[in-house]
């Protein structure tokens, strides 16, 4: 299998997220969790997305993750290797974005990267090297009470800068609205000057195109999904992918068994999914502080849910509000309280699992990655957009069989996800 496209996720939900985006774009795609066993056969795809969880590593291990990665996709062939991050940025001053970018543009010879979160569809743009979310700058918005990586600075040239060694310049959306001509010179000169990372403005899809015809030229980029459109339609536009492109309707074959929701995030967009969720469907809310203190809490959920799932799906959420947070954090540590709560989730998603349940909606980056690990699913099929940036997933080479999946990032979808992702896993 040779592709012609690869890219190293920094969480799961993201990589389904960049996934989805490849595949409406036509590149025949496979999401994988971690490099995949020799032994498991893959599809032929033209791109691989490779799902790692080193947003919130400490540098070090996430640059060792992403430079394996990088190393397995370039021996199946990949010219291009996208570095997926989030589109709100989340890291912090010691990294991962900076660090990581920087090992493998030098693990492909060096050169200048071009950096953009910009994702237009999801309300992502990038203005003088400030990020702005839904209107907002990144600073202003919700992005400032994240659990993990509050965001306090719109201006990411700065941002990265703090993060990198080497210098970081910027490409404006004036230079990069006269084409890819001149952003490739402008690139060219702040090579020239030293700079070996560059913010990229981005409002509109065109300027995306531009970014990514001229980022496809070099080994190696850094950014949302809204630049793998950008790679994506620059390799359609060249003439090698296949004129068959991309199909979804293998993904969404049925499985059957049982449905269920676990959710984790704490984004203002999730707890009002959960709120209009809980008006048709059974809504366990856990306990954080319970959670933290020893199994009961996740004992008492497997119970709650094993007396109503086979009438239905239901949802078990330990989604919780900012000052909430806040407060476990300071009495036992933001690392140490994640940790617990992405624990707990996960386990009980395996017991989900182990009782039946074969579509699954997980809710959150972390949530997401810590169950879809401790199920141990190697790759996913994608299958057809739920909500701009969350495709239903089909397993591939899963030890308990076929299942339909959703991860999604905290922030993305409309009020009504749950019970959209639902209806269309059958």
């Amino acid at each position: 299998m040779a592709i012609l496209l690869g890219s190293i996720a920094d969480d799961y939900t993201g990589a389904s997220d960049l996934a989805n985006t490849l595949t409406k774009n036509g590149l025949r795609t496979v999401q994988t969790v971690g490099i995949p066993d020799p032994a498991l056969a893959l599809p032929d795809v033209d791109a691989v997305v490779v799902s790692l969880k080193i947003r919130s590593l400490p540098a070090p291990d996430a640059v060792t993750a992403a430079t394996c990665a990088e190393r397995w996709l370039r021996q199946r062939g990949a010219g291009h290797v996208l570095y997926k991050i989030c589109s709100t940025f989340d890291s912090t001053d010691a990294g991962n974005i900076g660090p990581v970018t920087e090992a493998l543009s030098e693990a492909a010879g060096g050169g200048v990267v071009v950096v953009t979160p910009a994702f237009p569809e999801t309300g992502r743009t990038v203005y003088l090297g400030h990020l702005f979310v839904g209107g907002q700058p990144l600073n202003e918005s919700p992005l400032k009470d994240h659990p993990l990586n509050p965001m306090h600075d719109a201006n990411l040239v700065r941002v990265l800068t703090r993060q990198s060694r080497n210098a970081v310049g910027l490409i404006d959306l004036t230079t990069i609205a006269a084409g890819p001509g001149v952003v490739k010179a402008r690139l060219d000169a702040l090579r020239t000057a030293g700079i070996t990372a560059v913010i990229a403005d981005a409002i509109f899809e065109r300027d995306l195109e531009t970014l990514g015809e001229v980022a496809l030229e070099t080994p190696v980029s850094t950014g949302a999904s809204g630049l793998g459109l950008g790679l994506a339609r620059a390799l359609v536009r060249s003439g090698r992918i296949s004129s068959d492109g991309a199909t979804t309707t293998d993904a969404i074959r049925p499985v059957g068994g049982l449905s269920a929701i676990v959710a984790g995030s704490c984004s203002k967009a999730t707890l009002h999914q959960l709120d209009v969720a809980e008006r048709s469907m059974p809504v366990l809310r856990l306990d954080p502080e319970r959670l933290l203190a020893g199994p009961d809490e996740i004992a008492a959920a497997i119970s709650w849910a094993g007396d109503r799932i086979s009438a239905g799906p239901v949802v078990i959420a330990a989604s919780a509000a900012p000052e909430t947070v806040s407060r476990l954090q300071s009495l036992h540590g933001r690392e140490a309280s994640g940790h617990a709560i992405e624990t707990a989730t996960s386990i009980i998603t395996a017991e989900l699992v182990e009782r039946g349940v074969r579509r699954l909606v997980v809710a959150g980056g972390e949530t997401s990655g810590a169950a879809v690990d401790r199920l141990a699913i190697p790759a996913f099929l994608i299958g057809p957009e739920i909500a701009p940036g969350v495709p239903v997933l089909r397993t591939v080479g899963n030890a308990q069989g076929d299942m339909l999946l959703a991860l999604k990032s905290g922030n993305f979808g409309g009020e009504d996800f749950f019970t959209a992702a639902l209806s269309m896993m059958h």
